[in-house]
Parts: C-alpha cells; structure tokens; sequence
C-alpha cells in the first residue's frame, strides 16, 4: 500500500487561501486516482475532490467547487488542494486518499493519511 501524509493546513481567516499537499512512499502515486475528504467535528467524514490517475478528469463536491482545485505531480509523487475563498464552514480535518478509481466514495479508497486541520474563522 502506498503511504499519506498530508500537510499544509492551519488556522487562516474567511476569504484567505491554503494549498494542502499530500505526500506519498511507498509505492508511486500514477498507479493511484486520489482523493480528498474532509470531515468537521460532529459531522461524516464527506468528499470534496478527486483526481483520475493522470488528471485528466477532476471531480468536486458542489460545496468547493470553484473554489478548490485539486492536481498532482505523479514525478514528486504528490497530490495538491489549493483552496481559495475559504469560509467558515470549510473547517474540517482534511484527509487524502488513495484508491483505484477517482471515486465521492470513502469505502473506494484503500489507503488515508492522517488528516491536516484547517480552521477558517469568521
């Protein structure tokens, strides 16, 4: 399995931008679609983009779309958020995934990291 770790969140103010970066070992990202979710406190954890393996197709939850774009570098073997406009109800933990195809589904990913908080205040 390929291992996550994300990185890059932190405490930001509504309308400001963050880039998460999700790193991978292990084993090379391109064999990957990859995945982002996030999950509030209280709440399920529930999508917000995903990549195929090549980027040629992205996918958004209505909720971040036009705000967030997700990419990846398959040669630094890393995955990108890069989240603009930020509001207060984008806070949340942040995970990365990796699974076979670029999925909403969380059960279609094998592999997570452990999470990057982001915390957007008002």
């Amino acid at each position: 399995q390929v291992q996550l770790v994300e990185s890059g969140g932190g405490p930001v103010q509504a309308g400001d931008s963050l880039r998460l970066s999700c790193a991978a070992s292990g084993r090379t990202i391109s064999g990957y679609a990859m995945g982002w979710f996030r999950q509030a406190p209280g709440k399920e954890r529930e999508f917000v983009a995903a990549i195929s393996r090549i980027g040629a197709g992205t996918y958004y939850a209505d909720a971040v779309k036009g705000r967030f774009t997700i990419s990846r570098d398959n040669a630094k073997n890393t995955v990108y958020l890069q989240m603009d406009s930020l509001k207060p109800e984008d806070t949340a933990v942040y995970y990365c995934a990796a699974g076979p195809g670029a999925s909403s589904r969380f059960y279609e990913y094998a592999s997570w990291g452990q999470g990057t908080q982001v915390t957007v205040s008002s």
